[in-house]
């Protein structure tokens, strides 16, 4: 495990391994919705209830950044250094509370609900995906969520009974960059909402206009507003 710490007032591995043809990296299965999404603080009663570790609040001045490895077959989308360049483009005061943002391993009880990230407290985790950049889901996914992964590039094929999304490296990148981490940080942000819904409401909103709309130049969509 390795620590890295950086001031909040500076705050504002890719790896090209890919699934040979002979099937070197195998391609896990969801077993539900095509992916599930930390909301809130962590609870047993989410789905997604791998054990994580918990990091209390501090009062230190400067957020860390965990590591650990991702896992056979398995690759972290972004490194530490993309995202402590991405959070510095944030307002400072977005930041204020971030404690820890920790590069997960992936687990086999992981595996059994998949998450991009998650927060709990004043920590942000992000998990690891498939080295093949391939994701197989047993259902179709539901209109937003196809659209949500769309406009970060990701592509979706149906296959018999199965659903294929694929990504470039390029576009897990701008995903997990500029959706997955703000969408946490949101929810370290919302100090309001208290329901489940309010609050997945509130990051959603958060991450396309902290996120989507900041890396592309406050690019308009329609029928999105503060919640």
């Amino acid at each position: 495990m390795k620590n890295y710490s950086q001031q909040k007032t500076q705050r504002s591995h890719t790896q090209k391994s890919r699934r040979s043809q002979t099937g070197k990296h195998p391609r896990s299965r969801r077993p539900g919705l095509y992916y599930k999404r930390g909301r809130g603080e962590r609870s047993q009663s989410l789905s997604f209830n791998a054990p994580e570790i918990w990091h209390p609040p501090t009062e230190a001045d400067h957020f860390t950044f965990i590591e650990y490895p991702a896992g056979e077959h398995y690759v972290h989308p972004v490194t530490k250094d993309e995202v402590l360049s991405r959070i510095r483009e944030l307002p400072s005061e977005f930041v204020a509370d971030l404690d820890v943002i920790q590069f997960s391993r992936m687990t086999r009880k992981r595996a059994l609900f998949p998450c991009y990230g998650m927060q709990w407290g004043n920590t942000v985790y992000l998990y690891p995906i498939e080295a093949s950049l391939e994701e197989v889901y047993r259902r179709a996914p539901l209109p937003q969520q196809r659209i949500e992964t769309e406009m970060y590039g990701g592509r979706w094929e149906q296959c018999g009974s199965e659903w294929i999304l694929s990504w470039t490296e390029e576009a897990i990148r701008d995903f997990y960059l500029n959706n997955i981490l703000i969408h946490e940080i949101g929810h370290i942000n919302d100090h309001r909402n208290t329901r489940e819904e309010d609050r997945e409401r509130y990051a959603n909103w958060f991450a396309i206009e902290y996120g989507f709309r900041a890396s592309r130049g406050r690019v308009k969509i329609q029928g999105v507003t503060a919640p």
